[in-house]
C-alpha cells in the first residue's frame, strides 16, 4: 500500500505543476483554450489522487502538499512559463509537461489495485490523450508547419486514436 501512496503523491505533484504552468501560460487568453482545458484536467487528476490519499486510514498518508512545496511549484511555473512565452515556445513547453504528467498517470493507473481508482484514472487518461493531441496540433500551428502537413498529421492521429483503446484487453 505504501507504493501506491508514493505513486499517487507523485501523480498529484506532477498534475499540480502542469496546472500551475497552464495557469501562467493562459494569463489573459480566451476562455476555453488548451491551457484552460489542461488546467482543469490536471486539477481533476489532482483531486482524484488527493481524494484517494485522504481516504487512507493512516494519518501520515493523508498529508497534503506543503506550503513551501506549492510555492516552489508556482514559482517554477512562473519562471518556465515566462521564459517560454518570451521565446514563443509556450505550446511546446506545455506539451512537454503534459507528456510527463501523462506518463505519471499511465504508470499510476497501470500499477493500481483498486478498480474504482483505475476507472477514474482511465477516464482521465482518455481526456489527457485528447488534450495532448489538440496541443500537438496547436504546436504545429505555432511552429508554422505547412497546413497540408498539419492536416495529414491530424488525420493520422485521429485514425490512430480510433484504432487504440484506452483499456487493455486481458
Amino acid at each position: 500500500m505504501n507504493n501506491e501512496v508514493i505513486r499517487l503523491r507523485r501523480l498529484r505533484q506532477s498534475a499540480l505543476k502542469v496546472r500551475a504552468l497552464a495557469t501562467v501560460l493562459d494569463a489573459g487568453k480566451s476562455a476555453g483554450g488548451i491551457y484552460e482545458r489542461g488546467a482543469l484536467l490536471n486539477w481533476r487528476i489532482a483531486r482524484i489522487a488527493t481524494g484517494r490519499l485522504r481516504a487512507h486510514p493512516y494519518q501520515s498518508y493523508q498529508r497534503d502538499p506543503g506550503f513551501f512545496e506549492s510555492g516552489a511549484d508556482r514559482l517554477g511555473a512562473i519562471l518556465v512559463g515566462t521564459m517560454a512565452g518570451l521565446r514563443g515556445h509556450g505550446v511546446e513547453t506545455f506539451l512537454r509537461e503534459l507528456r510527463a504528467a501523462a506518463r505519471e498517470l499511465d504508470d499510476t493507473r497501470a500499477l493500481t489495485l483498486s478498480a474504482d481508482l483505475s476507472d477514474a484514472l482511465g477516464r482521465a487518461q482518455a481526456s489527457m490523450r485528447a488534450l495532448i493531441e489538440d496541443v500537438q496540433n496547436e504546436a504545429l500551428l505555432e511552429s508554422g508547419v505547412d497546413s497540408d502537413v498539419r492536416l495529414d498529421a491530424a488525420d493520422a492521429m485521429s485514425a490512430q486514436r480510433l484504432a487504440t483503446s484506452s483499456y487493455l484487453a486481458l
